[in-house]
């Protein structure tokens, strides 16, 4: 079964690191995910751009409304996501338990539907 990691944390925590400890996560999730490569977990990997480049697309009354930003306003942001295979939601846990970032941020596991016509 499929399941998506989305990667939360605080951009604030990340921006306050220095860069040697930005690059050490870094290395250490690359490596991370090339072992999950190999043993046939990791499906996909996207980083994505700082919040600041996010933009929000609504319909609002029936009209477009677009904004500068993320969705809502939060603590944590979305820095990315991992698409894995795992055997169950356990199997998923154990593999997002081993990122990296769980250690300054959140990962949440989500089982992935299959979408009709894909």
């Amino acid at each position: 079964m499929k399941y998506l990691l989305l990667c939360c944390h605080e951009e604030k925590k990340l921006d306050s690191m220095s860069r040697s400890e930005c690059d050490a996560i870094m290395e250490e999730t690359v490596v991370y995910c090339e072992a999950l490569k190999k043993s046939g977990h990791l499906l996909g990997v996207e980083q994505l751009e700082p919040i600041q480049t996010a933009t929000s697309v609504r319909i609002q009354n029936g009209k477009l409304s677009v904004t500068d930003g993320p969705f809502a306003e939060t603590k944590e942001q979305v820095g990315g996501y991992f698409l894995i295979e795992a055997r169950d939601v356990n199997e998923a846990i154990q593999v997002a338990s081993k990122f990296p970032s769980v250690r300054f941020g959140t990962i949440e596991v989500r089982p992935v539907r299959d979408f009709p016509g894909s």
